[in-house]
């Protein structure tokens, strides 16, 4: 029998990379779970709704099931596109959802399973958005003691990852 194509899509913050230290760490994880790896290259896109646009082009070939996973900014971007995309799931990390310069998502329009990892000492993106945004979508959410970075926690992170893909496949009475 043959496996389904699984695609995990990486989008990375406003001043990172696609080849920044969570992307290539959780790019492991995701292909050691089967995934193939994507990472749109925003960098140069400074408009919310232009790097929405490449993320949703950069998967118009994609079949089977997607995965978002998005820091910062690009934890905004994941959110806005997943209905579009039809979105398996969502894994975010410290996610600027609720910025004043960002458009709102519409409201009820996540409807996939998604978890958030934010830090305490988070000083870039408020940790009070992450707990508002899992309350409001009853996600998963993990507060880890560090910064907006996460890097001291990035095995940590791993982990949350690899349990959150595996939690994709397990059947729903499971979950």
């Amino acid at each position: 029998m043959e496996r389904m194509r699984r695609t995990a899509v990486f989008s990375h913050g406003k001043d990172s990379s696609p080849h920044s230290r969570k992307i290539i760490a959780l790019a492991e994880t995701a292909r050691r779970e089967g995934y193939e790896v994507l990472t749109p290259d925003y960098r140069g896109i400074d408009s919310p709704k232009d790097r929405i646009t490449k993320l949703v082009d950069s998967c118009k070939d994609v079949q089977g099931d997607l995965v978002l996973v998005g820091s910062s900014l690009g934890g905004y971007i994941s959110l806005a596109a997943a209905p579009t995309l039809h979105t398996r799931g969502i894994f975010l990390m410290a996610p600027a959802v609720y910025f004043d310069q960002l458009p709102p998502l519409r409201d009820r329009s996540i409807d996939c399973p998604f978890t958030i990892v934010h830090g305490w000492r988070d000083d870039v993106v408020p940790v009070d958005d992450s707990l508002r945004l899992a309350r409001e979508y009853r996600a998963t959410l993990h507060i880890v003691d560090s910064d907006h970075l996460l890097h001291t926690h990035l095995r940590m992170i791993r982990f949350y990852f690899e349990h959150f893909l595996i939690g994709l496949d397990l059947p729903h009475d499971l979950q």
